[in-house]
């Protein structure tokens, strides 16, 4: 609704182009006599509908592709490279000459299935530039971008033709040239697995074998000293944040990006397949969106919806079925030690000759009718959506570290597992089930098999799923970022889809906004998440900070907080282990960590310890109205006030912080004028610590109203949560915050 196009094709210079542009290019001209007219022919320059951001294109004197990106007449990306080497073929690179140049201005508005808005508005202008190769057999590629106000998407577009017809990509040679040595926020490169800690740094130290040795990670393979991982954040000197990521990523492997650290260029890095290529493509085709996110306030990364705005719109015609949630599950008992997987422990007994009825219970088996049970009344009891099962099916005694072909059938339950008791009694609580479908890796077993698992699910009363990925990919040399398992990913959405299942994918390749696309794709793992503090470092308390300028903007992450055991020697004297953050933390990590499915991931005999606490667990929603980032910056703190969906006119807050301790000012302005609230914070304690007293909390109500502003105190590696909810007659409202 609400679309407005005007078509702008228009070859010449645009008046209005930053000088520092203008400079460049007649520069770029000056020196090439003979390429005058072919320059003034070529040059293109479009403006983002605020006129903040300015994007140049142009062709070298050897027919290359080279686009630049200005912030208030400000370089961001310097004169960059763009094209493809092809195998067997000839390169996609240079000796091109412009065919048509068409532009555009999109105006938009549309309402996702779920999200942290109810309406989205879509606001771009698009360039789309049709060169031709001049070869004797003339190849044509179509290069669109599209200018958002706060950043650029621009891909490459392959329509069908005589002589490009099936090709294999070799590698992509997109550039991004920055500015300067900017602050950097990365992971090491890895085609494997997104579960490394961030590293802060400037661009010159970046070295990415510092991560390596990360042996809490089963399954990594490190790609280069200087290749990092996208979303890739960046802060300039001068305070610009820009993000470099991709959108839409279908039938294509994920990028990585390898740094040139003397003249801070970074360049696509694609992950192979098993015979080193890249990509096997049919015309028409197109590839993913390369993206760059550019702003000077940090919220307004934390808060962009260009990369959701890039991917198609829903595939699915009925999305009633479609509902976000939060449940608690048989999970974090396994990682603690409490409980296992695994129904039996093998020692010498060999699976390919035994019957898993013959094998002797380990007495820990967490998934057992009883217990899952437990679960189910707990979540009755306190109006959850859904439980989690893990470990409910047999294999989990023959499969880790082994790359081995068939381990699970998602079909058949361990003995202590009675899945129709189960079943029937779920039902008669209105509990949803979620199951869960390890495929250990062994991705070929899981295709043979998806369409019976479905099927299964469905007659036992399953309306979600949680996939897996842990270990080395088979069929054997596959990468889980190669683009082999990137279309794996979206058949499993598809299927999905198909028997009305909602999906949630652990280690599978980071989000580029398809859960537009596929809104049954609820949420993502993909990055280190809340489980890494059970049984390693863990995760520095920094890390929630930077998640929502990096992973997050591709899509929903399933951390899993609401940790309130914090010390793991509470299981174990022996354990060392503990989370990260202060218990105040876990709960605001419900706000500013976002996902329409939320875990409350620890025990319900720890919450039943801290039933006050678990109010806000229990009373935040997880699909939203509005969102507003209110004080942010990476790596150091984030405040996110969100209304929620469908409430009336309720409100929650989370702020969080590093390790230092902060006090985060929250204005209520988005409050209804001279509405009268009741606000309840979860604050920490005034001698809580994330690693000293870290499970120290306290529990206050004032009356607010949108006048007040918040002064909520962060302990180290502490936070805040808020609820805010319309005062009724005869509640207390004497007591009042500013």
């Amino acid at each position: 609704m609400g679309k407005r196009r005007c078509a702008e094709a228009d070859g010449r210079w645009n008046s209005r182009m930053p000088l520092a542009m203008r400079q460049m290019w007649w520069c770029i001209s000056i020196g090439l006599a003979l390429w005058v007219a072919s320059v003034e022919a070529t040059a293109q320059s479009i403006r983002s509908p605020s006129g903040r951001l300015s994007l140049s294109f142009v062709l070298s004197p050897e027919g290359t592709p080279v686009y630049a990106l200005f912030y208030d007449g400000k370089e961001v990306i310097r004169p960059s490279r763009m094209g493809l080497s092809l195998k067997g073929g000839e390169a996609l690179l240079d000796r091109f000459s412009v065919v048509r140049v068409d532009s555009s201005l999109v105006d938009e508005k549309w309402e996702p299935v779920w999200g942290e808005e109810r309406v989205i508005r879509n606001h771009y202008r698009e360039l789309r530039v049709i060169l031709q190769q001049q070869l004797s057999r003339p190849r044509t590629v179509v290069l669109t971008f599209r200018l958002f106000d706060d950043g650029l998407g621009f891909r490459y577009e392959f329509p069908q033709q005589p002589y490009l017809n099936y090709f294999i990509v070799a590698d992509e040679h997109t550039e991004f040239r920055l500015t300067g040595d900017h602050k950097a926020f990365w992971i090491p490169g890895d085609f494997d697995t997104n579960e490394y800690a961030y590293h802060e740094t400037l661009l010159s130290q970046i070295d990415a074998s510092v991560g390596w040795e990360a042996a809490e990670i089963f399954t990594r393979n490190p790609v280069g000293k200087h290749a990092v991982q996208t979303p890739v954040l960046l802060k300039s000197a001068q305070g610009l944040y820009i993000v470099l990521f991709e959108a839409a990523l279908v039938n294509y492997p994920a990028m990585c990006l390898a740094l040139n650290p003397v003249d801070y260029t970074f360049t696509a890095l694609l992950a192979p397949d098993a015979v080193g290529n890249k990509a096997y493509l049919q015309t028409p085709t197109h590839t993913p969106w390369r993206t760059v996110l550019v702003s000077n306030s940090a919220a307004d990364i934390a808060a962009s919806k260009t990369i959701l705005n890039l991917n198609e719109p829903s595939r699915i015609s009925d999305v009633s079925w479609i509902k976000p949630q939060k449940y608690v599950g048989i999970w974090w008992e396994m990682h603690v030690g409490k409980s296992s997987w695994n129904y039996a422990d093998t020692n010498n007994v060999h699976l390919a000759t035994t019957a898993w009825s013959q094998l002797q219970p380990n007495g820990r088996h967490g998934a057992t009718t009883e217990r899952t049970k437990r679960y189910i009344d707990f979540a009755a009891q306190h109006g959850f959506d859904a439980v989690l099962i893990e470990g409910w099916n047999v294999g989990w005694e023959d499969w880790f570290g082994r790359w081995k072909e068939e381990v699970f059938d998602f079909t058949t339950p361990y003995p202590d597992f009675d899945l129709h008791e189960v079943t029937r009694y779920a039902a008669e609580k209105g509990v949803r089930l979620i199951m869960h479908h390890e495929t250990a890796a062994s991705v070929t077993n899981y295709e043979r098999r998806m369409e019976e698992a479905f099927r299964f699910m469905k007659a036992h009363g399953y309306s979600a799923v949680k996939t897996g990925y842990v270990g080395r990919i088979i069929p054997r040399g596959e990468y889980h970022d190669g683009q082999w398992m990137v279309n794996h990913y979206v058949r499993v959405a598809e299927k999905a889809a198909q028997h009305r299942i909602m999906l949630n994918s652990h280690e599978s390749v980071r989000p580029t906004g398809l859960h537009r696309t596929y809104p049954n794709w609820l949420a993502c793992e993909a990055a280190r998440g809340n489980e890494f503090n059970a049984w390693s470092r863990g995760n520095p308390p920094a890390h929630e900070t930077i998640l929502p300028f990096t992973r997050l903007l591709g899509g929903p992450m399933d951390y899993t907080p609401g940790i309130f055991q914090i010390r793991l020697n509470y299981y174990d004297a022996n354990k060392t282990e503990q989370i990260h953050t202060t218990l105040a933390k876990q709960l605001a990590l419900y706000v500013t960590l976002y996902s329409p499915l939320q875990m409350a991931a620890d025990l319900p005999e720890n919450y039943e310890r801290f039933l006050d606490a678990f109010q806000f667990i229990k009373d935040v929603a997880v699909d939203w109205e509005e969102s507003h980032y209110v004080e942010a910056e990476p790596g150091d703190y984030l405040t996110v006030a969100r209304k929620a969906k469908g409430r009336d006119d309720e409100w929650f807050i989370g702020a969080i912080t590093d390790e230092h301790a902060r006090t985060a000012r929250v204005p209520l302005r988005f409050l209804s004028p001279g509405r009268a609230y009741i606000a309840t914070l979860y604050l920490d304690a005034p001698d809580a610590h994330w690693q000293k007293n870290p499970m120290a909390y306290r529990i206050e109500r004032y009356l607010v109203g949108n006048q007040t502003v918040l002064q909520l105190r962060l302990a180290e590696g502490g936070g805040a949560a808020v609820s805010i909810r319309p005062a009724v007659a005869g509640e207390d409202k004497r007591r009042r915050a500013y």
